[in-house]
């Protein structure tokens, strides 16, 4: 073997060792950091959530939260930076690199900001509490959304000049593109608009419950499209906006006396004596009731039905919770039976007389007397 060989036989070599060396402390690099995430994750970043847990307001704890998950990511993009220093194939200062990592921290700092301004992080509920209640519940989802949709539209446009691209036409193509996209989403554009003029009306709240001709449940959630809707037996419904906003809505949460009205039918046999006694019974009965509503109460003897007397009973509950509401109708119509027992009164049930000429009669009789 000649000596040039040689030489160049121990340069490739050298090479080649001192490359997967550095690539191996590159990786290493790398694993620590992952390492090191996870106890960060598992044990410093517990002790801070428990020491902003024992702060006056839990909006340290809010923060600490919502960027958990991106605050563990983070670990891994600098120990990439790092690794980089030492990486065989990549220069750590490489352009594009460089705007590659800057664009992944505005996307981990964007993904916290997200996720604070969620409607079930607690934030904007507490803030609304330091204003007294000053905004109402169901703009809180919009608010959210709405933040939301301008942070992402933020990090967009970051990220888009971080990389040399021209935002502004972008901006400019949007709008040269907006009346297709308008006509095309008809129907979003619709539930938008009818979103808009629910949250404005406030014809309901979070949690109230409301009677559509779509729908009868309590309200759970709000956004650009939709509504959602809970009913009594646990199905969610989702109701567009635009059907919701054209609708007659029922907001029995906002009854501030809620409606018992029924016919008492007492039969022909009653006389007016006992009518007007039994009138006035449950009248007295009614007004004298702690949880019956004093201002309306109607009972009178309405009309004559078929087969009964019928007497109008029309009063109010003060509580309009539906459970009460049904305890106290089921306490007035023992009471109303114990009047009429009292009364000597019947309660009449469908019936008919049949009247029978004497001519008739004889017919039956000789038609009886072949048999």
């Amino acid at each position: 073997m000649s000596l040039g060989s040689f030489v160049l036989g121990f340069s490739t070599a050298d090479i080649d060792y001192e490359m997967l060396k550095n690539l191996g402390i590159s990786i290493g690099i790398l694993l620590l950091f992952i390492l090191f995430r996870n106890l960060f994750t598992k044990y410093v970043f517990q002790l801070i959530l428990k020491l902003s847990r024992k702060t006056p307001t839990d909006f340290f704890t809010q923060i600490c939260l919502s960027f958990e998950r991106p605050l563990g990511w983070f670990f891994i993009i600098f120990g990439l930076y790092i690794a980089m220093d030492y990486f065989p194939f990549i220069e750590q200062h490489n352009a594009l690199f460089l705007k590659f990592l800057r664009s992944m921290v505005i996307v981990l700092i964007t993904w916290g900001l997200f996720n604070l301004s969620s409607p079930t992080s607690g934030l904007l509920i507490s803030f609304n509490q330091k204003l007294n209640n000053k905004i109402d519940l169901i703009l809180i989802p919009f608010i959210s959304r709405t933040i939301r949709v301008i942070i992402i539209a933020i990090s967009i446009s970051i990220i888009g000049q971080e990389f040399n691209y021209d935002v502004n036409g972008l901006v400019a193509g949007l709008g040269l593109g907006g009346l297709a996209f308008a006509l095309a989403a008809k129907e979003a554009v619709g539930n938008l608009i009818g979103g808009v003029v629910i949250v404005t009306e406030k014809p309901f709240s979070i949690g109230d419950w409301i009677l559509t001709p779509s729908v009868e449940g309590i309200v759970e959630d709000i956004n650009f499209r939709s509504t959602k809707v809970r009913t009594f037996s646990q199905a969610l419904v989702t109701v567009p906006n635009a059907t919701l906003a054209n609708e007659a809505i029922t907001n029995w949460s906002r009854m501030g006396k809620r409606k018992i009205d029924f016919h008492l039918g007492l039969n022909y046999q009653t006389t007016k004596e006992e009518i007007e006694r039994v009138v006035s019974r449950i009248d007295k009965l009614l007004r004298t009731h702690e949880e019956i509503h004093p201002d309306t109460i109607m009972v009178a003897f309405d009309h004559y039905n078929e087969s009964s007397l019928d007497i109008l009973v029309y009063f109010f509950t003060n509580s309009t919770v539906w459970a009460e509401h049904v305890k106290i109708k089921h306490e007035i119509n023992l009471a109303i039976m114990g009047i009429l027992e009292e009364e000597g009164v019947e309660v009449a049930f469908p019936s008919r007389t049949i009247y029978v000429s004497p001519q008739t009669n004889e017919l039956f009789q000789t038609m009886g007397s072949f048999d």
